[in-house]
């Protein structure tokens, strides 16, 4: 793909380019009626669309801002993708690789927001190991001292 603009020189905006078009392909194949594919149609298209508006603002607050619904929309992508297989209208293996895909995404733009968003110190998805036994206990740790 021949550069054009700015952001098309990032490297998240050329991932999520490369999982919108798995998406559209993804898509196709899956023939049944369901919510979750409109969904991840859209969210998909978010990404690399609040990427390449937030890298166009000026401010370090509306890049940001940009660049936190890109993020939130890569998670939607992902939970799309958990609905669709919990009701078995795909497979685990064409997901697996793609929810990979949507790590990198997420770690990426993490790193954009940590140079443009004064409050991404509360970010937790930097950890490749996201959600793992011992976060999970101490995030429930206040619900075991209540049924105590």
């Amino acid at each position: 793909m021949k550069i054009y603009f700015d952001h098309e020189k990032l490297d998240v905006y050329r991932e999520s380019i490369n999982f919108c078009g798995w998406v559209g392909e993804f898509l196709a194949s899956i023939s049944a009626k369901a919510a979750a594919k409109d969904q991840l149609d859209r969210a998909s298209t978010s990404i690399p669309l609040n990427i390449a508006e937030g890298n166009g603002k000026f401010s370090a607050k509306d890049r940001a801002r940009f660049f936190e619904m890109a993020r939130g929309s890569a998670l939607e992508c992902a939970a799309c993708l958990d609905v669709l297989l919990v009701r078995k209208l795909t497979k685990e293996e064409p997901v697996a690789a793609q929810k990979e895909r949507l790590v990198r995404i997420v770690e990426m733009l993490v790193g954009l927001l940590r140079r443009f968003s004064d409050r991404a110190d509360v970010l937790r998805e930097e950890a490749p190991d996201y959600l793992s036994e011992h976060d999970y206990e101490h995030e429930h740790e206040g619900e075991h001292e209540q049924n105590e």
